[in-house]
C-alpha cells in the first residue's frame, strides 16, 4: 500500500514546493519507489504540449517512477489566483471524489507519494468543500511546512488546530523553513513553535541562497526523526 504524505503549509509562500520536492529526492537516495504530486495548481505557462505548472515540474523531476504530466497535475489553471477562483473562471467544478480517484490511480504502482497542497490547509475548492477534504478522506500524514518570519506563531498553531480536530490525519511532524533572513528571536520563535506544535521540528531549514530539491534533501538527510518517520511508513 502507498504511504501518503501531504505537505501543506501556514501560508503560501512559505516554502512547501522545494521542500516537498526535496523531501521526494531524499526519498529516491533512500531506494524508495516515490513520486511527487500536485494535485491543483494555478499561475501556469503556456506549453506546446498544455499548461504546465513550475511546482509541478519541479516535484516530478525528483520521482523515481515516469507519470504524464497531467496525472502529476491534473488540474492546472493559468492565472496565479486562488484555485477555487481559477476552476470557477475555467467553468470547472472539483470535488473530493474526483480528487480521491485521481489518487488512486496515481499512486497505483509507488511506495510512497508526497502531495504538495496549494497554500494552506483550508484552500477552498470549487464550487464547494477544501483541498484538505482529499488527505481527510485518505487518512494521509500530513507535514507542515512553518513560514519562519514574523505572524508564523498564529499561523502554525491554528493550522495545527485545524488538522487535529478533523482527527482524520495524523501530524507527521512540522518544518521550519527561514525564508525571511532578518526575522528577529528565531531562537525563541522556535521554542515556542516547540511548544505550541506538540513537539520538535523535524528539520529546520536555514535561508538557502539557492534553494533547491538538492539542498533541501541534505539538509533533510541529517534529520534524525525524519528518518525514523521513513522507517517506521
Amino acid at each position: 500500500m502507498t504511504q501518503g504524505i501531504f505537505i501543506t503549509g501556514t501560508d503560501t509562500s512559505v516554502g512547501k514546493t522545494v521542500v516537498a520536492a526535496g523531501l521526494v529526492r531524499w526519498l529516491a537516495e533512500q531506494g524508495r519507489r516515490v513520486i511527487g504530486l500536485k494535485p491543483v495548481a494555478s499561475g501556469a505557462g503556456r506549453t506546446p504540449a498544455g499548461l504546465r505548472n513550475a511546482d509541478a515540474l519541479m516535484l516530478a523531476a525528483e520521482g523515481t517512477l515516469p507519470l504524464p504530466y497531467e496525472m502529476t497535475n491534473p488540474w492546472c489553471f493559468e492565472p496565479a489566483i486562488a484555485p477555487h477562483l481559477a476552476a470557477a473562471e475555467a467553468g470547472l467544478e472539483l470535488s473530493v471524489g474526483d480528487l480521491v480517484r485521481w489518487y488512486e490511480r496515481a499512486t497505483a504502482d509507488a511506495d510512497v507519494a508526497v502531495v504538495e497542497g496549494a497554500g494552506g490547509w483550508r484552500v477552498p475548492l470549487h464550487p464547494e468543500g477544501f483541498l484538505s477534504d482529499l488527505p481527510e478522506r485518505l487518512g494521509l500524514g500530513v507535514v507542515l511546512v512553518v513560514g519562519l518570519r514574523l505572524g508564523c506563531l498564529n499561523h502554525a498553531r491554528l493550522a495545527f488546530e485545524a488538522i487535529e480536530r478533523s482527527g482524520r490525519c495524523p501530524v507527521l511532524g512540522w518544518i521550519g523553513n527561514a525564508i525571511d533572513p532578518g526575522f528577529e528571536r528565531l531562537d525563541g520563535n522556535l521554542a515556542t513553535l516547540v511548544r505550541l506544535l506538540g513537539g520538535p521540528p523535524l528539520a529546520v531549514l536555514p535561508t538557502l541562497a539557492e534553494p533547491t530539491p538538492a539542498a533541501v534533501a541534505a539538509l533533510l538527510g541529517r534529520s534524525e526523526r525524519l528518518r525514523r518517520l521513513s522507517s517506521n511508513g
